[in-house]
């Protein structure tokens, strides 16, 4: 599949991307990123991570140190993962995710901060986000 070129820059600028939510293995969106290699986990004290409910929304506050998982991705994999996370890269603010570079100890690897506000929203600002537990029904 041809993708626009911004995505081959992105990739070959950072090729890796740092998840903290469903995307994390044994979540329920770790499919997304079948094929790429997990590189290992990560903290970080510059973000902080909100329940959202059935997912974690992050924004860049100071925390005690949250935890995630950073992947080597394809083109494939971040033009897959713009759409999951509702990335506009014309209007970055108005979707429900930006992408943002930050540093891991694996190198930069791109980011999805939350856009929406998060007041009232439960704050995880030590640890990591685990999912919330569903019956089954």
């Amino acid at each position: 599949m041809e993708y626009p070129h911004y995505l081959h820059e992105a990739i070959a600028d950072t090729p890796r991307v740092a998840v903290y939510g469903t995307l994390k293995h044994g979540f329920n969106n770790a499919h997304w990123l079948n094929g790429a290699s997990l590189l290992g986990s990560d903290r970080t004290t510059q973000l902080t991570l909100y329940d959202i409910g059935p997912y974690p929304g992050a924004k860049w506050q100071p925390s005690k140190g949250v935890t995630f998982e950073v992947y080597q991705i394809s083109v494939d994999h971040l033009a897959q993962l713009d759409k999951l996370e509702d990335y506009r890269r014309d209007t970055p603010l108005q979707g429900e995710y930006n992408r943002q570079k930050m540093v891991t100890r694996f190198g930069y690897a791109w980011v999805y901060l939350y856009n929406p506000s998060v007041a009232g929203r439960h704050a995880i600002d030590e640890g990591g986000w685990t999912m919330p537990f569903k019956a089954n029904q």
